[in-house]
């Protein structure tokens, strides 16, 4: 067994707190979409903004986990954290484990079909395939993680420096599916190299290496943080101020914005990308299509 995995199973420590592993519920980091790109959003008859994000302004993706060989000899993906975005795992098919890091020590949780897991901002998680994996992929603030959130664990001379995390975190454009595929293997491997670091040093007692890249992960986003408010705005902020305004008129007896119903569409990625941990099918919800609109 490979480091300190192995514990608590059954259990999957969240954050602070424990959790049933059947009640808990990556990355995967979706084709990048345009911070430009908006909510749909229009006035109802009765004075209230209808939001048509996606509910709870999270995004979604089909995770297919890579089942090549790392170099501790374990299929799966590339370790990473999210430094603003809380992500969830809903088993599809196959079978594997979620090795996670925290400072507390490394974790292991089973992913069988029908589990559902979810793992906060900080926690180094990293999906172990088994066979046939396959994941639904829920991520809050949707757009945060398409635009920088995640930080993978490349050694720490690497993430330390902006200019080489950008260069050893880019996959190359307009190559072939065979080139991406080795490109996005090496990148999963150098990542894996730097987590190994943090998992021993962790286990050993010694704080400092985790204390580091927490630091250096925080300086890479920081200058993003602007657009990220942005993002966070219009797909997350402005529905907890749209579900006010429709408590708001529910309590004088208003219900006009129920006229204005809607069935919309999340276009699909037309093939499946090369994510952090896995191939990837996005689904652009933060641009639907109203289904009267489809052809």
């Amino acid at each position: 067994m490979p480091l300190g995995f192995g514990r608590a199973a059954g259990i999957y420590r969240t954050g602070g707190f424990a959790a049933p592993r059947n009640l808990t519920a990556s990355s995967h980091r979706p084709s990048p979409t345009s911070a430009a790109s908006t909510v749909s959003r229009r006035p109802s008859a009765g004075g209230v903004t209808v939001t048509r994000a996606f509910p709870g302004g999270t995004g979604l993706s089909h995770l297919s986990v890579y089942n090549s060989a790392c170099p501790d000899g374990l299929a799966g993906g590339t370790p990473h954290l999210h430094t603003a975005s809380t992500e969830a795992y809903i088993v599809i098919q196959g079978n594997g484990l979620l090795h996670t890091l925290d400072p507390s020590g490394p974790r292991e949780a089973r992913l069988e079909p029908g589990d559902v897991l979810w793992f906060t901002p900080g926690t180094i998680h990293r999906a172990i395939n088994h066979g046939g994996l396959q994941v639904l992929v829920i991520m809050s603030n949707a757009g945060l993680p398409e635009a920088g959130d995640a930080v993978m664990t490349f050694p720490p001379e690497i993430v330390a420096d902006p200019d080489r995390y950008r260069q050893a975190a880019t996959l190359p454009r307009e190559q072939s599916e065979a080139a991406l595929d080795k490109a996005a293997q090496r990148r999963r491997n150098l990542a894996v190299n730097g987590f190994e670091r943090l998992v021993i040093a962790t286990e050993s007692g010694d704080p400092g290496p985790m204390e580091r890249f927490y630091n250096d992960a925080t300086a890479l986003v920081q200058p993003k943080v602007d657009q990220w408010r942005r993002i966070w705005q219009e797909n997350v902020a402005d529905q907890t101020t749209y579900t006010a305004s429709v408590l708001d008129a529910l309590e004088h007896g208003d219900g006009r914005h129920l006229r204005d119903a809607a069935l919309l569409h999340a276009p699909p990625s037309a093939t499946f990308g090369f994510g952090m941990c896995g191939r990837l099918r996005t689904y652009d919800v933060r641009n639907p299509v109203d289904n009267r609109d489809r052809p």
